[in-house]
């Protein structure tokens, strides 16, 4: 066989198999979106310097911010649960952070300063009103960094499962560096995302690390989380790419010192690995409370919503 009809062929070979990935790709944003579970009219929105911030507001009272997870299956569908219960005494603001739900999903890079200005400007220009916080998983350090960059704008922090502080720490290599390449690539990225991250690896999620009873899962809370992480043709991967790259990591041992907050962190008790992780919080400031909530893991305000408000509820009085 001749070298030019080798080349033929190894053309035909990958322009086949891109073609598939493109195809595959296409099926897989058509079938998460299709059914539009979040709701996007249902949603105010804010412009922000970086792209439209989808966010709801209800209740009357004293103003309390909930952040969802930094994760591209969350949406402020995540405080579903607890957001009506809160309501009844406060105004209640739920905001999609950039990157996720009914949000834009910006091509950029994404940092946890992003965020932290992000949050910062949503309560200047939104609340207008100095808030307490509400955060859940990976959103808890950009809180606390917003904390520690504006001691004006937020007032009473609790925090559900924040990161550990020592893998947060770690900065972006040559390899992770890479990874974020690959993952940016038009037809290969989404690819490589779509098999990541899928109906399938979302239950895998929710039975293994998010939910203490796998039989807690709902058909529609996979399919929320599925279409949450392929909006807008699937861009979602954008901050994927970013946080297993770890460009959204920090150092929070700089600024912990500094937080004059009233901080409560609640854990979910059926994984001890949350416990150690508050207690390493603690360590740094020990006028910290830590609540463990029984039976739970990653989301204790969606596996036992009355307990959780109850316990914010005790814990915010006590600071009155």
């Amino acid at each position: 066989m001749g070298w030019k009809k080798k080349l033929s062929l190894i053309a035909v070979f990958t322009g086949t198999v891109i073609g598939s990935m493109h195809m595959i790709n296409r099926i897989f944003t058509y079938i998460a979106t299709a059914d539009d579970l979040l709701g996007e009219n249902s949603y105010e929105y804010y412009e922000w310097r970086f792209g439209k911030i989808a966010y709801k507001k209800k209740g009357k009272g004293s103003p309390v911010l909930l952040v969802h997870d930094l994760n591209v299956c969350s949406s402020s569908d995540e405080w579903r649960n607890i957001e009506d219960s809160f309501a009844e005494n406060h105004t209640v603001y739920t905001l999609d952070l950039l990157g996720c739900g009914c949000s834009d999903h910006p091509i950029l890079t994404y940092t946890n300063y992003m965020y932290v200005q992000l949050i910062t400007d949503f309560i200047k220009h939104i609340i207008k009103d100095k808030t307490d916080v509400i955060v859940s998983g990976n959103s808890c350090s950009f809180v606390l960094m917003a904390c520690a960059n504006d001691d004006s704008i937020i007032n009473r922090v609790t925090l559900i499962n924040p990161q550990n502080l020592v893998s947060l720490a770690k900065i972006p290599t040559k390899h992770t560096k890479l990874i974020k390449w690959l993952l940016y690539t038009p037809i290969l990225g989404t690819f490589i995302y779509n098999m990541k991250v899928n109906k399938r690896t979302i239950k895998q999620e929710y039975s293994s690390s998010w939910l203490y009873d796998p039989n807690g899962i709902s058909e529609r809370d996979i399919l929320t989380c599925f279409e949450a992480s392929h909006r807008e043709k699937t861009h979602s991967k954008y901050l994927y790419a970013c946080q297993i790259s770890r460009y959204l990591n920090i150092n929070l041992m700089c600024c912990l010192d500094k937080l004059n907050n009233s901080i409560f962190i609640i854990a979910g008790g059926a994984n001890p690995e949350n416990i150690l992780i508050a207690e390493q919080y603690q360590n740094q400031i020990p006028s910290i409370e830590i609540v463990e909530i029984s039976n739970t893991k990653k989301l204790p305000h969606i596996e036992k919503a009355e307990e959780f408000c109850e316990q914010v509820q005790i814990l915010f009085s006590d600071e009155e």
